[in-house]
């Protein structure tokens, strides 16, 4: 069972009797023991971090250090996806840390052309949203064919991306093909079951790789193969209950979240893999991925590849896996937008992403050359820093002097926005000599602004 914040304490240099020497000295990075210990009751530190704590000690508190859902991470190249780690059941308890990877299949029936241009597109797949790259994680690579050689084609296509890789087999044999062609990288292994888990453990084993367990919707059993591989001595599992359609789906995942976090059964504690494109109706992939990605998938394997699919799965994870006691925000600072010049407009926001790129789209797409000049709200938007205090007259003078925007224009105007127009006098009384000019409350309603107004000043 998971240790209360003072049971951990007991066990570490400041809580044992007699003290450590080394009680309270704030090397864990947290100015006493008891604050160390709360953290890690929280699950919001790791006991690496102590270094003077028994070894008899050391073993009770890492058991209940761990977090409840295991990490598991893939990587190739510069890329990276990771799940687990995860300690509440919904978001607003706390966040969710680590977003579902976003997987594309790929089978080895495909031709070589085919197989090579969907890699490709995978691979290189990026958009912009709000200033955030969004792109897929990886490839799942599929032995449909059965034999060890196209199967290992298909994998060394998949590894020539450099994305995290995903190898579908049910044979050791062509399972170690695959495993071969991928190196460097070492993929996640699908899957292990009832029949094969001694052979596929051996492999996962052998190779340090991640492997994936199926079920078949039997929680029970899922959890039991789960120990008998642990048992093994395997602990970075990934788990398949088997489900497929959007209800049964749904059941058993919230049961395993529920009974790793709020009843700390290891066996249901690690991430889970999805594949939505298995389910009930091909046509209702995409839904059912939305709910894998929001109920709990570590893993989510599609089977189509296109912007409109792929897209409103990313921009959903990103929103569900964004900390909501931290809003998405841009760096403050000047932003030089359609090449302005001395004379252009100097206009103001916050730097609350979605107010920004608002502003930013619009002057862009109105062709007007502006300096676009950011504030520091924390975040907020323009009027939630206002009523917070973040967005006020000292603020936004002091932004026009630390930025020294003054001396890249022949002017001294600075365009606010239209809803804290009531900080305009205030500043012009703190700021001698400079126009403070009162702009439109909507972002939509700039290019007109600066036709009708700025022009005419």
């Amino acid at each position: 069972m998971a240790l209360s914040g003072l049971e951990i304490y007991k066990l570490l240099p400041g809580g044992i009797k007699p003290p450590h020497p080394k009680a309270n000295c704030k090397e864990c990075g947290y100015p006493t023991c008891l604050a160390f210990a709360m953290k890690l009751a929280a699950k919001q530190a790791e006991l690496s971090l102590c270094k003077y704590v028994s070894d008899e000690a050391k073993g009770k508190l890492e058991a209940s250090a761990a977090p409840p859902i295991r990490l598991v991470a893939l990587s190739a190249g510069d890329r990276k996806v990771q799940a687990g780690n995860e300690i509440v059941l919904f978001r607003h308890e706390k966040t969710f840390f680590n977003r579902p990877g976003l997987f594309v299949r790929v089978k080895d029936t495909l031709p070589a052309a085919e197989m090579k241009a969907l890699v490709d597109a995978v691979a290189a797949y990026e958009v912009d949203y709000v200033g955030i790259k969004l792109r897929m994680d990886g490839l799942a690579v599929e032995a449909a064919v059965g034999d060890a050689a196209k199967f290992a084609d298909a994998v060394k296509v998949a590894a020539a991306v450099k994305m995290p890789l995903i190898l579908i087999a049910k044979d050791k044999a062509l399972m170690e093909a695959g495993l071969n062609a991928a190196a460097p990288i070492v993929p996640l292994l699908y899957a292990a079951d009832e029949s094969n888990w001694q052979a596929m453990s051996e492999l996962a084993k052998a190779k340090k790789a991640p492997l994936a367990l199926k079920g078949k919707g039997d929680l029970q059993a899922l959890a039991s193969l789960a120990d008998q591989v642990k048992g093994a001595g395997l602990e970075n599992l990934v788990l398949d209950p088997g489900t497929r359609g959007f209800g049964d789906s749904l059941q058993i995942a919230t049961q395993m979240r529920r009974l790793a976090i709020k009843a700390n059964q290891r066996a249901c504690g690690f991430p889970l893999i999805t594949f939505p494109g298995e389910g009930p109706d091909a046509a209702l992939e995409a839904p059912l991925a939305a709910q894998h990605v929001a109920k709990y998938g570590g893993f989510v394997v599609l089977d189509h590849f296109s912007p409109a699919l792929v897209y409103p799965l990313l921009v959903l994870r990103q929103n569900i896996y964004t900390d909501p006691q931290k809003p998405i925000q841009v760096q403050p600072g000047i932003y030089e937008i359609n090449s302005p010049k001395p004379d252009s407009p100097v206009m103001m926001t916050t730097n609350f992403s979605i107010t920004y790129f608002a502003v930013a789209n619009e002057i862009e797409g109105s062709g007007m050359p502006a300096w676009l000049l950011i504030a520091d709200a924390e975040g907020m938007s323009v009027l939630t820093a206002w009523a917070a205090g973040k967005f006020d007259a000292d603020k936004i003078v002091k932004t026009i002097k630390t930025t020294n925007i003054e001396s890249k224009i022949s002017h001294k105007k600075i365009v606010i926005p239209g809803a804290v127009a009531v900080l305009s006098g205030e500043v012009e009384g703190e700021m001698p000599g400079w126009s403070i000019m009162v702009g439109p409350r909507e972002a939509v309603d700039i290019p007109s602004y600066y036709k009708n107004v700025w022009k005419s000043a």
